[in-house]
């Protein structure tokens, strides 16, 4: 099954961040044969880094093997509305910190699949529980 990648890891191979773009470029290697995919939301968020052009980053994400036409469905939306009710639960409570909705909706997409690649599995593991990653 698939994994889906977090901005962070393409970001990280796209401008050959030196202290993480070879491990997340080699993990993507690595992970070829089942699959990988981004969020729509990962899709918008990479825009800068491609100059708005949608072709020059489809390019690029299709030279690393990922799949960037994967479409938002109505479980990513449920899993997304249970997260944010969770992360409202917390910043009530003062037990969690500011958090982009990006990143919730990159988790919930990342539910259906295998799991998220990521550097930052402290914005999803209080709000998506059952949620697999692989930290780079």
């Amino acid at each position: 099954m698939a994994w889906a990648v977090d901005t962070c890891i393409v970001l990280d191979v796209a401008n050959d961040d030196p202290s993480f773009g070879r491990s997340s470029a080699a993990w993507l290697h690595k992970e070829l044969g089942n699959g990988l995919v981004v969020c729509p939301v990962t899709t918008v968020e990479l825009a800068p880094q491609f100059n708005s052009d949608p072709r020059h980053q489809e390019a690029f994400l299709r030279g690393c093997g990922i799949d960037a036409s994967e479409p938002w469905l109505w479980a990513d939306t449920l899993a997304a509305h249970a997260a944010w009710g969770r992360y409202v639960e917390r910043k009530r409570a003062a037990v969690t910190f500011r958090r982009p909705a990006a990143d919730i909706l990159i988790g919930a997409f990342a539910c259906r699949f295998e799991g998220l690649a990521t550097r930052n599995p402290d914005h999803f593991a209080p709000l998506f529980p059952g949620l697999e990653w692989v930290v780079l």
